[in-house]
């Protein structure tokens, strides 16, 4: 789906802030753009809360639809709901996604290399201000044992297990370290901190290219299968398939 000559309001995540402005200063497109806080991630209900007031204060006169720039970060888009607005967002699991380029990218690296701990450039610039313990991507449920009871109610026992070995399971045993080398570069110092982080923690550091073409798409208002279009009046609701996302009607009380 190509949309032209409209005007969008971007709501990204600060741990892409080099892709989203390079885009959006490029887009064929009129883009109001925001940055949020990466410490946001640490608790995805908040997060969640944080997100809709942001949706619910656009004014839909002034824009043909909102860019969520997010993966599913711990179900923290899990039920937002697009009132007035079309709500368009990457089908990704977290910001891995979204720096590797493709959902299937992702899944390699998790099939191949499980327990990679993740850096970038815009991550470490910021992560001191909320402690060295997050990685790159990673947003948890703060009650998992209740989040699993609650999947087995919608899912099934078996989805079930599969949803919470994506969200945790591959992050509670780090083996390697990851720098993502963008088409931006990456400064000296960045890069020193991260092979000092990951050489105190004994795993080799690796490089490997960043490809933000979801990016690109999204800000280009390019959107085919790898982007969830929803319409107004639905909500966001985490599939326990390759979709990650669906768009579901939502109720009164919602709207």
């Amino acid at each position: 789906m190509a949309i032209s000559s409209n005007s969008f309001n971007v709501i990204a995540c600060e741990a892409l802030s080099r892709a989203v402005y390079f885009y959006a200063a490029k887009s064929p497109h009129r883009i109001n753009l925001t940055l949020q806080k990466i410490g946001l991630h640490d608790r995805p209900t908040s997060l969640r809360e944080h997100l809709q007031k942001l949706i619910d204060q656009t004014p839909s006169e002034d824009y043909d639809a909102i860019l969520l720039t997010y993966g599913l970060c711990g179900r923290a888009i899990d039920g937002l709901v697009s009132r007035d607005l079309p709500l368009v967002i990457p089908r990704a699991h977290d910001c891995i996604t979204l720096y590797l380029g493709s959902r299937d990218a992702y899944t390699e690296q998790q099939n191949n290399q499980p327990g990679t701990y993740w850096y970038s450039q815009d991550y470490l610039e910021r992560s001191g201000r909320y402690g060295e313990n997050m990685a790159l991507g990673s947003a948890l449920p703060s009650d998992l044992n209740n989040t699993y009871d609650e999947y087995v109610r919608k899912y099934g026992e078996d989805n079930a297990k599969y949803l919470m070995e994506t969200l945790s399971g591959w992050q509670k045993h780090y083996t390697r370290a990851v720098l993502f080398e963008t088409e931006f570069g990456v400064d000296e110092e960045i890069r020193q901190k991260a092979e000092d982080q990951a050489h105190q923690n004994g795993w080799q550091l690796e490089s490997i290219p960043s490809n933000f073409q979801l990016i690109k798409k999204q800000i280009f208002g390019q959107w085919d299968d790898d982007f969830l279009v929803v319409p107004p009046q639905h909500r966001v609701q985490m599939t326990a398939d390759e979709g990650i996302i669906m768009a579901i009607p939502s109720s009164d009380h919602e709207l």
